[in-house]
């Protein structure tokens, strides 16, 4: 038999640095399919920054050959970017995915004044051709519903990508991973297998969701005041937990934050959040309500200052407040470099006097991913002969690498990858291929920017130093030296009339040096007045601010 010549390229552009930005390119021939399309939050190394997203300047210039984009769930992560790629694109492509994470994702688009995409349905057994690919869909279980896990086919293999799971037997909707569709693939043959890392460092088993309703209800019935929870407005399990078990004891529920009251308002039309409409009141309307008849459901799990638990936690919140007699629930795990925001919401609550239950005192959450056992699981069934794992940072990539070695799986055929580098695939064997360019470009208000080192290195001594302007008026031949005015904002030292001279008789002897020296460009004048000066201030008060020189001629 022939051996196929053109290769299966498997493109991982996001995913693979951290638990953000997942986005995967499988490109065969003249056809290629994505494979989420997600974002990062910035840290604290990315001042300014609003989002980060993957560089998907590969898919850009091979826009010709993209055929679909398939989305396999609906969190932030992974349907994020979808708006800036699709506006980037010169065509419609169209989107599968599952009803509500296409509910999601037409409200994102919208936002972005995106009209009209071609969103496509899809769910469990679901079977698409796209180009030369047979993709089929299956079910997982993950902390928002309707999450699918995708197999495809193509001339030169088969690969199975989980997307983000847990193996959870007892899913509030009912609906558990289809281990028969996974057997099914298994039998017709894996030969590369892409799966979930986020939880590879915990032992044993993720606990059910199920698991948290328990202490949910018992909370909501025994709390003496108003119960406020946040959580993750796309974690509708959640969601649905906290409604019946308000329900259940008479509690009416108010939604408040915006990203809050679209998900559910989307989940409830499309069938996947079920209470009753005379049990939701507006905020505006629980004047007349008692305290111990109220359920509120929130934004500001992570801490985000602007998010409605941080504003009632400050007293900012236009319409709600939350006192001594109140409890609160942050029914979430902190994404990692949110945990000192979080930790700041909490202290303030804490100094109101309410009542605080989170992941570190109760058990208000469970992960939506699955731990080691889980991921040993999925290997055994898909019986892979080849390994990649996927979502996560460096660390979770090795730990689920060293199981896929317990479990048999040949190290050789397993490839720990970082963005942009490429597996190729011909008939069923993987090999490291040639990577493309890669890396992130961050949203910042409007515009779309690549990463430049020296913007954020600016804006940190901003933050942590200051900036102070050194003006100087110089005569049209800068023959002659005229007024020199310094003014600052943001340092540290006490800017006295002494201190101001200083600087001013500083930065006048170093022009006028330099102009007896005969260098009295424009240029010249405008280093000489910044070295002088920062050298001034470091002499002085041991601090380095940023220093703008302006040289004016008049």
């Amino acid at each position: 038999m022939a051996k196929q010549k053109t290769p299966l390229r498997i493109i991982p552009l996001g995913g693979l640095d951290g638990i953000g930005k997942n986005m995967t390119a499988f490109e065969y021939g003249n056809d290629m399919v994505l494979v989420d399309a997600g974002l990062m939050f910035p840290d604290d190394e990315q001042p300014g920054i609003d989002l980060v997203l993957p560089d998907y300047t590969y898919v850009l210039e091979n826009e010709e050959k993209l055929r679909g984009i398939i989305i396999t769930h609906g969190h932030e992560d992974h349907t994020g970017s979808l708006p800036y790629l699709l506006m980037d694109l010169t065509r419609k492509v169209p989107i599968y995915s599952s009803k509500l994470t296409l509910g999601f994702i037409e409200g994102k688009l919208s936002e972005h004044k995106l009209t009209s995409p071609k969103l496509r349905e899809v769910s469990d057994g679901t079977h698409l051709t796209l180009g030369v690919f047979n993709i089929d869909f299956f079910s997982m279980t993950h902390s928002i519903p309707a999450a699918l896990g995708v197999y495809m086919r193509c001339p030169a293999g088969s690969v199975m990508h989980t997307g983000d799971f847990k193996l959870d037997q007892t899913p509030i909707d009912g609906v558990t991973p289809n281990y028969q569709a996974i057997n099914k693939f298994a039998g017709m043959g894996v030969d590369l297998l892409l799966s979930d890392s986020t939880n590879a460092l915990e032992p044993g088993f993720t606990p059910s969701e199920a698991a948290v309703g328990p202490q949910l209800r018992h909370i909501i019935k025994n709390a003496p005041g108003r119960v406020i929870v946040a959580s993750f407005s796309s974690h509708i399990h959640r969601l649905q937990q906290v409604c019946d078990a308000s329900v259940a004891v008479g509690r009416k529920v108010i939604v408040t934050g915006r990203s809050m009251i679209t998900n559910t308002k989307v989940a409830r039309e499309l069938g996947y959040l079920h209470i009753d409409q005379e049990m939701l009141i507006d905020a505006f309307d629980m004047g007349n309500i008692p305290d111990n008849q109220i359920t509120i459901l929130c934004t500001g799990s992570q801490g985000e200052p602007l998010s409605a638990l941080s504003r009632m936690a400050n007293g900012a919140h236009k319409s709600l407040y939350i006192n001594e007699d109140d409890t609160v629930i942050i029914s979430a795990t902190p994404v990692p470099g949110n945990e000192k925001s979080v930790q700041g919401v909490i202290n303030a609550l804490s100094k109101i006097g309410c009542t605080v239950y989170d992941k570190s005192n109760t058990l208000v959450h469970v992960s939506g991913h699955g731990s080691q056992e889980e991921l040993k699981l999925m290997l055994a069934m898909a019986k892979p002969t080849n390994f990649m794992p996927v979502h996560g940072e460096a660390v979770h990539l090795r730990a689920h690498a060293k199981l896929a070695r317990q479990m048999g799986i040949d190290e050789d055929n397993i490839f720990i990858a970082e963005n942009g580098d490429t597996l190729e695939m011909r008939d069923g064997v993987v090999l490291w291929g040639e990577p493309v360019d890669s890396g992130v470009v961050y949203v910042d208000g409007l515009a779309i920017t690549d990463a430049d080192p020296y913007v954020f290195r600016d804006r940190k001594k901003l933050a942590s130093d200051g900036i102070v302007t050194c003006v100087v008026t110089v005569s049209k031949r800068r023959s002659r030296i005229g007024e020199i005015e310094i003014a600052s904002r943001g340092v540290s030292f006490s800017v006295s009339d002494e201190v101001n001279a200083e600087a001013i008789a500083a930065v006048r002897a170093a022009l006028e040096e330099l102009q007896e020296a005969g260098n009295s460009s424009v240029e010249q004048l405008r280093k000489g007045a910044r070295n002088a000066l920062s050298s001034y201030l470091w002499s002085s008060t041991r601090t380095r601010p940023m220093v703008i020189p302006i040289v004016m001629e008049v």
